[in-house]
């Protein structure tokens, strides 16, 4: 399998590409459709993992994961998009199925839910990966340096999935070998709150407050039909930290 990952520089991409080192990784902007085309023309992907966001760059998310995905489609390659848990507003009370619609409520999952359209529209073949927040590692993840921060103040009633960054890199591996499309969910077993996950990863009391009603709350994801499909473990937080 010839695979490509963009964003291969990420902590979700390093990761996959430490598992296939064999992987094309060249940089390119996303921005940029004609030049992501071309790259793929040379490289002819038999399938693309897309990893490549920018937290705060909305163009980045939206055109520049529609770019990957008509690129993708153009040379015959099967897509994978990675998405996020808070294209939901956590306001379920239960956890998330793919049949659910997306609610978001930040810059960020509105612009993470209008990149799962585009890519969608353009390539109705991709595999949209929607999992939660990354631990695990070589270098400490963003979660984990806050953690390590006195400083910090993390949320009581904001519940997410976290998942070990190589569980995912492994189930998105097993996943690209696969014929299945649409919405998925990779998360974690464990549903704990961000106050709980950083204890966990801190193995210290934290600074705690509740989430502001303006905040995705209880985004936990029920990945029980990725789980049927690969053989890979997505184990929980707790039994990996505890």
């Amino acid at each position: 399998m010839r695979l490509h990952v963009t964003g291969a520089t990420g902590y979700l991409g390093s990761e996959l590409v430490r598992l296939r080192p064999d992987a094309s990784r060249q940089r390119v902007e996303v921005r940029d459709g004609a030049a992501v085309r071309e790259l793929f023309e040379s490289v002819r992907p038999e399938v693309v993992i897309h990893t490549a966001y920018r937290q705060d760059e909305e163009d980045v998310n939206t055109a520049g994961s529609e770019n990957v995905a008509r690129a993708a489609g153009h040379v015959g390659a099967r897509l994978l998009h990675l998405s996020t848990d808070v294209v939901f507003d956590g306001r379920k009370g239960s956890p998330y199925v793919e049949a659910d619609p997306p609610s978001p409520v930040t810059d960020y999952g509105r612009a993470k839910a209008e990149a799962e359209a585009r890519v969608a529209a353009a390539h109705p073949g991709a595999l949209l990966v929607r999992t939660s927040l990354l631990y695990g590692g070589p270098e400490p993840s963003k979660h984990e340096l806050a953690a390590r921060d006195p400083a910090f103040v993390f949320f009581t009633n904001e519940i997410r999935s976290p998942i070990h960054v190589t569980d995912l890199a492994q189930a998105l591996l097993e996943l690209a070998e696969l014929d299945v499309s649409g919405p998925l969910h990779v998360a974690g077993a464990d549903d704990v709150s961000r106050a709980e996950l950083a204890e966990l990863l801190a193995r210290r009391p934290v600074r705690t407050a509740p989430a502001p009603a303006t905040r995705p709350l209880d985004c936990s994801l029920d990945s029980s039909r990725a789980q049927e499909l690969i053989g890979t473990r997505l184990r929980g937080v707790r039994e990996i930290l505890a």
